[in-house]
Order: C-alpha cells, then sequence, then structure tokens
C-alpha cells in the first residue's frame, strides 16, 4: 500500500499538477495540506474524475488539509485538535481507511519568531502530543502524516548555519518534534535513509530547487504497530521541477 503526503500550496491553483501526480502515481492514499480553500470550493469532482474519494477541512485564504483514497470505506474520526476551543484554523483531520488511522496535519510555520506566531506554534504542538500520546496509549494503526515545518536535524536542512532563528529550526521546536519521537513514533524517512540528505522543499527563491537548496518538513510518524510494515519510501522530487508547481515535493511510503 502506497500512501503519500503533498502540500500542494493551493489546491485549486495547482489542481493540474496534482491530477498529473496522482495519474503518475496512483498513491493509495494522499494526505494532502495547505488547500487555501474553503470547504465549498475544494475540487471534488476533479478529484473523483482520477478515481479518488475525499474528506477535507478547508478554510478560506489559508491552511486546510484533505484526505483522498482509492478506499469508498474512509470514515472520518476527528478534524481539528483538543485544547483550544478558538482555534478555527483548518489544520488537523483523522480518516480511518484500510484499517490504519490517517491522522492528516498542518503545524503552523511560527514566523516570526520569538511572537504570537512562534508561541501559536508551540502551543499547537503541544496538543499534538497529547493527541499522539493518547493514540498510542490505545494500541492504534496510527500515522501522523504532513507538513510539520520542522527540520528536526542538521542533515534535514541545507546550510543548518543560516537557518538557527527560524522557527522550523529553532531548538524549542526541534525539541517538540524529538519529544512526539520519544513516545514511541518512528520517522519512517529517516528509518529508511538515515545519513542520506533528503529534502521535502525548495523555496521559490535563489533557485533553491535548481542548486538542491532544501529542507526536510514534511514527514510520516508511524506507530508502533505500523512500523514494522514499512517496506520503502522517497520523495518525488521531479514534481517540484514542473510548471506552476508547489513549493514542496510529494513524499511517500510503501507499507506491507
Amino acid at each position: 500500500m502506497k500512501i503519500a503526503t503533498y502540500n500542494v500550496n493551493g489546491v485549486n491553483g495547482r489542481l493540474p499538477v496534482l491530477l498529473r501526480w496522482l495519474a503518475e502515481t496512483q498513491p493509495d492514499i494522499v494526505c494532502l495540506q495547505e488547500l487555501k480553500a474553503p470547504q465549498e470550493k475544494f475540487p471534488l469532482q476533479a478529484i473523483e474524475d482520477a478515481g479518488y474519494y475525499a474528506i477535507w477541512h478547508g478554510q478560506k485564504s489559508w491552511n486546510g488539509v484533505a484526505v483522498l483514497s482509492k478506499d469508498p470505506n474512509m470514515k472520518e474520526i476527528q478534524r481539528g485538535l483538543a485544547g483550544d476551543d478558538e482555534d478555527v484554523q483548518s489544520r488537523y483531520l483523522e480518516v480511518f481507511v484500510h484499517n490504519l488511522l490517517i491522522c492528516c496535519l498542518y503545524l503552523p510555520n511560527g514566523n516570526p519568531a520569538p511572537g504570537p506566531k512562534f508561541d501559536y506554534k508551540l502551543k499547537w504542538f503541544d496538543r499534538l502530543q497529547k493527541q499522539a500520546a493518547m493514540l498510542l496509549e490505545k494500541k492504534l494503526p496510527a500515522l501522523l502524516i504532513g507538513d510539520f515545518n520542522v527540520m528536526p536535524t542538521d542533515l534535514d536542512v541545507y546550510k543548518p548555519e543560516r537557518w538557527v532563528d527560524d522557527a522550523l529550526f529553532r531548538p524549542e521546536t526541534r525539541a517538540a518534534f524529538h519529544k512526539l519521537i520519544d513516545q514511541g513514533w518512528t520517522d519512517a524517512i529517516r528509518t529508511l535513509y538515515p545519513n542520506q540528505k533528503i529534502y521535502t522543499f525548495w523555496d521559490y527563491f535563489r533557485n533553491a530547487y535548481g542548486r538542491d537548496a532544501g529542507l526536510r518538513i514534511d514527514h510520516f510518524l508511524l506507530s508502533p504497530t505500523v512500523k514494522d510494515k514499512l517496506k520503502s519510501g522517497g520523495v518525488d522530487k521531479h514534481v517540484r521541477g514542473w510548471e506552476k508547481t508547489s513549493d514542496h515535493g510529494p513524499v511517500w511510503i510503501e507499507l506491507s
């Protein structure tokens, strides 16, 4: 089974790219982030025509997450994280499909840091940690998937010395990510490629893609009941080179 994640950076504006990639790679399950579309503007018909069912949590202008599946037996479990009744940002969606709990997330960017946006990022991370701990306690076959806006180690960022004050690389952010890992989650891509430079994001500026000056910020975290099923994974880096594409590349894993 092939599971993918893709920050599309606007699902309607990048729809031709998304549909081309889906046709080319045919993943069984896809998590999308940064839809940048209200609930009623999600391109459901085009997605269905491509052979996928969808559950989505949209938001006007910003954010938004979705889970696509070839299996119609997909059930929404939860949208949004507990712990802040005033948080209206569409960043988290849990769906049960193929006997897996797919937790699609788009963690806040947090810049500029320090500041209110960084505080929100850390609080959101804390809420995610509590949700993740509960999933592990229940021994669920769960996957935390999406754009975490975190480079966990120096290996995950081009020229780390330039990023020390960035919200995606500050010590507090990396500590929050490693706290998740320490709960018992497995970083799938890093497990497959322990010492290899792997990027999932290349900025639009300064020819970042051409120079391969990237970041690894899109992750799969696998619960203990899933980790032994991990077979392979990678990044469809070439998609970042397509015309009018997202600044992220799709990332995927295969489970037995």
